[in-house]
């Protein structure tokens, strides 16, 4: 009953104990013996906290009162200990929560990352690049900034404060209770705070993602922004971006220091009332004044911990706002799903069927519509038709970037979604129109095509792209490093990088979106060259505007409106007359 009640208290997902209660449970076994340890360090530090003020009391009796000097190494030793003691076990605490909380935070950018590597292409579409650079660096930091305040909060803090109560309780219970009455008022000052903190940090989180959309757009469009002169716009949007995190965190330390005059004027009036009533105690009922100071410093040493108490609630809600952003994407179920101990794909022929295939992104409008469509094994197939047609996206249905709406994909009879992805993508070579290199070297960038590839592997698939020649010409040949995304490199060298990738891994299926749509008619013919090589006896989809280009195909299907309505050879759709032929002749009198 009590376990149901407490799962029950727990499990709202929309409040903050659930948050709180779900990092811990995620986080705290794992590394348990590590937080025992910082606890027993932390207990130290209020042990020692709670003990410098108790000592005061012989301090005051002992040397200022009875003057016994017998007294005084004996209590200098015992504050010195106090204190070298205090010392050791902060330093011990800090290093082990510093240690605890870089794992954290390196823990879930890993879990992060992996989730974000197995979802499909809508996940992408719903998260901008610069959301989910926000949310692998920001929210995995609120992670640990969440633990490390819950942890130093109770272990440090409270066990202070416990500590120096007791103390105070101790040494006169009716000034304990003169001081400890402004705790109630604090408590209910501060949740007032709460809720427009949470409100404001979302919307600051919101703000810091736009500054990383403006860097990224600023960096990847430079040209553009020059030669337009939108230098003025991309400023205005990150000053705006900039003035959003800056106007909001100010509404945040705002918040966050209204605390501090609440606590100050309570804890004055409690530190009044107490030296009003000692000091009575003290002159008129003839009280050693050692065990006022006692009290007193122990009141004052109270003063700070309970401070940054008052403040947890707020500091939690601003940093359970980035950790609730990291689990909504780890909560998000990829649309891919995989079949548990799905088989793995066993190419034959490499045939490859589009049976009755129905997809759409977002309207209900479907992009694909009944499609049915084959491109036999071995052979070249081409896609061409209009822009928007749905081309590239049947390229991205046959990789299972997307699954289906309706219909079904095939490859040598095996539907797509009932084997293993690894497998699916380890036959499948892809060459688009928009080229991505990674940060690396021109080396490092081939042999992505298959890892285990030899130094002599990677400079012949280079030559069999034609690019061994102006690799070659960089200063320092296949160790050149490529900048962001190729940046170092012109549009033609980059796709014949990308096509040597495609050429080293050697699968027995090629997709080919516009690959050749960078390259100048040089280029082209030699590339084209290279791809008769790639393509022979392999399975190969190509999509080609330039329809000179794939005049030789087997079967060229033209596409329109996600629809097959013309498909045969260059010379049958040419007699036919019908919409290639048409396409044909435009391209011709161009």
């Amino acid at each position: 009953m009590l376990a149901e009640k407490w799962n029950r208290f727990f499990a709202d997902e929309s409040t903050s104990r659930y948050l709180v209660h779900r990092l811990l449970s995620e986080n705290f076994k794992t590394y348990a013996r590590r937080y025992a340890l910082a606890f027993v360090f932390m207990g130290l530090v209020a042990a020692a906290t709670a003990l410098s003020a108790w000592i005061m009391r012989d301090v005051v009796n002992q040397i200022f009162v009875d003057r016994d000097f017998s007294k005084v190494w004996l209590i200098s030793g015992a504050v010195m200990g106090i204190f070298i003691v205090k010392g050791l076990a902060t330093y011990g605490q800090s290093v082990i929560l510093a240690t605890i909380g870089n794992a954290v935070v390196a823990e879930h950018q890993r879990r992060l990352y992996s989730h974000f590597l197995s979802q499909g292409a809508d996940f992408y579409h719903d998260f901008p690049s610069s959301e989910l650079i926000t949310r692998i660096s920001h929210n995995a930091q609120a992670a640990r900034n969440v633990l490390n305040m819950l942890v130093t909060s109770f272990g440090r803090d409270l066990f202070s404060l416990i500590g120096l109560v007791l103390v105070m309780l101790i040494q006169d219970p009716i000034m304990s209770m003169m001081a400890l009455f402004v705790a109630p008022p604090a408590i209910f000052a501060v949740s007032r705070l709460v809720k427009r903190v949470k409100k404001i940090a979302k919307a600051e989180f919101l703000s810091l993602t736009q500054i990383t959309q403006a860097m990224q757009e600023s960096a990847l469009g430079y040209r553009i922004i020059r030669t337009f002169g939108l230098e003025g716009v991309m400023s205005g949007r990150m000053n705006e971006a900039i003035g959003g995190v800056e106007l909001r965190a100010n509404k945040i330390a705002k918040l966050s220091a209204r605390t501090s005059p609440l606590m100050e004027t309570l804890g004055g009036i409690a530190i009044a009332l107490v030296i009003l009533y000692s000091g009575w105690r003290t002159i008129i009922g003839g009280q050693s004044p050692g065990e006022f100071i006692s009290f007193l410093t122990a009141l004052l040493l109270a003063y700070e911990p309970a401070k940054r108490l008052s403040r947890l609630q707020v500091g939690l809600e601003q940093g359970l706002v980035g950790v609730r952003l990291m689990f909504e994407v780890l909560d998000r179920p990829s649309k891919l799903s995989e079949q548990p101990n799905a088989p793995a794909l066993s190419v034959t022929q490499g045939t490859i069927e589009l049976k009755g295939t129905h997809f759409s992104y977002v309207s209900e409008d479907a992009l694909i519509k009944d499609l049915t469509l084959t491109a036999q094994g071995g052979k070249r197939t081409a896609l061409v038709g209009p822009s928007g047609g749905g081309k590239s996206t049947i390229l991205s249905l046959v990789q299972r970037f997307y699954d289906v709406s309706g219909g079904a994909i095939e490859i040598d009879g095996q539907d797509i979604r009932t084997i293993s992805l690894a497998s699916l993508n380890e036959h499948i070579a892809l060459v688009t129109q928009d080229t991505v290199l990674f940060t690396g070297t021109i080396a490092e960038n081939i042999g992505f095509g298959r890892m285990e590839a030899s130094r002599e592997e990677i400079e012949q698939a280079a030559k069999d792209a034609f690019a061994h020649d102006f690799i070659l010409s960089l200063p320092d040949g296949y160790d050149t490093q490529v900048g962001e995304n190729g940046a170092a490199l012109s549009g033609g060298q980059k796709q014949r990088l990308a096509i040597a990738r495609a050429i080293l891994k050697n699968a027995e299926i090629v997709l080919l979106d516009e690959a050749t749509s960078a390259l100048d008619s040089e280029s082209e013919a030699k590339v084209q060259a290279a791809f008769d090589r790639l393509s022979e006896g392999r399975t190969t989809l190509v999509i080609a505007h330039r329809l000179s280009t794939i005049r030789n195909a087997d079967k060229i299907c033209v596409i329109k409106a996600g629809e097959l309505i013309e498909e045969g050879s260059h010379r049958d759709l040419m007699e036919k007359g019908g919409h290639y032929a048409k396409l044909v002749q435009l391209q011709f009198e161009d």
